[in-house]
């Protein structure tokens, strides 16, 4: 194997780096100050107002040119509630995955809030990623909900779907990251 220094070891992560669809991410974060759309370089930050925006310390969202960069959105109301909330045991360890489908279906409610504060729609999603605990449950309801999210029998959108083993919240199921291209 490689070690992190020879010239294989960096073609290597630059082709992994490029398969998996994250070169065209971090191209836009590290071009020259002036991008179309936004010609002295300034960042446009949006947000829900939720209060772990603040306690965390990040965006929800920013536009740098054309190019919107979602953070990673779950499935809370305008309270800041989990909706369908997993249940979960005295450990903190989810014991039911069925509620699934409704958190999938609030999480892409709340990334299309957030593409519409920059006069957005689903429709300018170019890549998703979407993390969950139990990637069986992800799948038997992603199909029908991510149709009706992006309103297309097939979306147009360049996916990745992972299993992890926790997210921000324990009854939390499921959360996605997008970019968009205005």
């Amino acid at each position: 194997m490689s070690s992190p220094n020879t010239p294989a070891f960096d073609h290597t992560r630059r082709r992994l780096i490029a398969l998996s669809g994250l070169a065209a991410a971090a191209v836009t974060t590290s071009a020259a100050p002036s991008r179309a759309g936004d010609s002295n370089g300034q960042r446009s930050v949006k947000g829900l107002g939720m209060p772990w925006e603040d306690e965390y310390g990040y965006a929800q969202s920013v536009r740098v040119g054309d190019i919107i960069h979602l953070s990673g959105q779950l499935s809370h109301n305008d309270s800041g509630e989990i909706v369908a909330p997993a249940p979960i045991d005295p450990n903190g360890k989810v014991t039911d995955f069925s509620n699934m489908g409704a958190q999938m279906e609030q999480t892409y409610t709340n990334c299309a809030k957030l593409l519409a504060q920059y006069g957005l729609t689903m429709d300018s999603v170019v890549q998703e990623v979407i993390y969950v605990l139990d990637m069986d449950a992800a799948f038997k309801v992603a199909g029908p909900v991510r149709k009706k999210a992006f309103g297309s029998q097939k979306p147009a959108v360049a996916s990745t779907i992972l299993v992890t083993p926790r997210l921000a919240f324990p009854s939390q199921l499921i959360e996605i990251s997008m970019v968009a291209v205005a």
